[in-house]
């Protein structure tokens, strides 16, 4: 969180039902399908086949960008099976913020909302989430982690209780339930033993009970974990992995567990049989800025999406290396989401943030 400041085509509709003569067709037929035989028959029905198969664009760059603040970073992405949609929730930053004194507009910040009706490719803004968790006025949330546990929607926020110039202030993680993926109710706060702690990433643990791995900033911004039979009460585990970083992300994937943690030099990856030894990949992700417009900075926080057998990394992208930067010192505040579709190979995991990304996210 803090350390990245740095058409489908349509089927063509059928002619009237009923009886229509030989050859019939409500489109000019290639002479090659016309007339009788199955040869004939063949050739019609796979030109209809053609017709009738969608064909998928690739996704945009920008994937998704903020209208109100244009800071949009710290995805979270989840399945809303009820309005047959994906959410997308993110640390909506201020980065139009006029007048801000030093890191004022990384603070007072909102979670924002977009959804999307066709697989993860393209998204809408839908507001912000509404969090009861004190006045709101004034209070700073940061890298929602959304996970369906239990019949119901949890999120594990960050919040930083006021709004702050500097990184100074104290930090903790809360538990948020909710029923509609909107409207998220005050359910505890995560006692981790530290007063400067932030985001969180839960995931359920092979023997029962989950783990919460999240960033200690009283160690040295190493990854700490903690476990619980009830996603109330934790029990402080130790550490996860010393190196500095922060925005964990725990997927299952390729036979592996994989924590993918934001190390302000791309994206560092650890893989893992069983969720607590970990082997540290020998090369970042998304380490080298890319050439495509909007895309030209390291990758940072990031989430993924593991769908079918594919798996999709959702990262965001400070906008300090575009041509408006040049003429606008404070347009490197901006920040962006964007896609790229993790590899594998020789057992450890790849990202090639200049391929074309043919998003499909399927319903779980």
């Amino acid at each position: 969180m803090i350390g990245g400041i740095a058409n489908l085509l349509s089927p063509r509709k059928r002619g009237p039902r009923g009886h229509k003569p030989d050859g019939w067709c409500p489109w000019p037929l290639d002479p090659r399908f016309r007339g009788g035989g199955g040869k004939g028959l063949a050739g019609l029905l796979g030109l209809l086949l053609f017709v009738a198969t969608p064909t998928f664009a690739d996704a945009p760059k920008p994937l998704y960008r903020d209208p109100v603040f244009d800071g949009a970073a710290d995805a979270s992405l989840v399945y809303d099976p009820a309005g047959q949609q994906w959410v997308m929730f993110y640390t909506n930053r201020r980065a139009t913020l006029a007048d801000a004194q030093g890191v004022e507009w990384v603070h007072g910040t909102r979670i924002g909302r977009a959804v999307s009706k066709d697989g993860g490719k393209s998204w809408t803004y839908d507001g912000t989430a509404d969090i009861r968790y004190g006045s709101g006025e004034g209070i700073t949330y940061w890298a929602p982690n959304v996970e369906y546990i239990g019949g119901q929607w949890h999120m594990f926020l960050t919040i930083v209780p006021g709004v702050f110039k500097d990184w100074n202030a104290s930090r903790e993680i809360v538990h948020l339930t909710s029923r509609d993926l909107k409207v998220w109710d005050f359910a505890g706060k995560v006692d981790l033993g530290s007063d400067r702690v932030i985001d969180a990433a839960v995931h359920p643990l092979p023997g029962g009970g989950w783990r919460l791995w999240y960033k200690d900033e009283r160690d040295g911004s190493s990854t700490h974990y903690a476990d619980s039979q009830d996603l109330k009460t934790w029990t402080h585990g130790g550490v996860a992995v010393k190196t500095r970083g922060e925005g964990p992300q725990i997927i299952e994937w390729q036979g592996w567990y994989w924590l993918i943690l934001d190390a302000w030099d791309g994206l560092g990856v650890y893989r893992s049989k069983d969720l607590t030894t970990w082997e540290h990949q020998p090369y970042n992700l998304l380490k080298q800025p890319g050439r495509a417009l909007t895309d030209r900075a390291k990758g940072g926080h990031a989430d993924v999406v593991v769908s079918g057998d594919r798996a999709f990394l959702f990262y965001f992208v400070q906008q300090g290396g575009e041509p408006e930067a040049a003429s606008d010192p404070t347009w490197q505040r901006r920040s962006v989401i964007q896609v790229a579709e993790l590899g594998f190979k020789d057992g450890w995991l790849t990202a090639d943030r200049e391929q074309p990304v043919d998003v499909r996210l399927l319903p779980p």
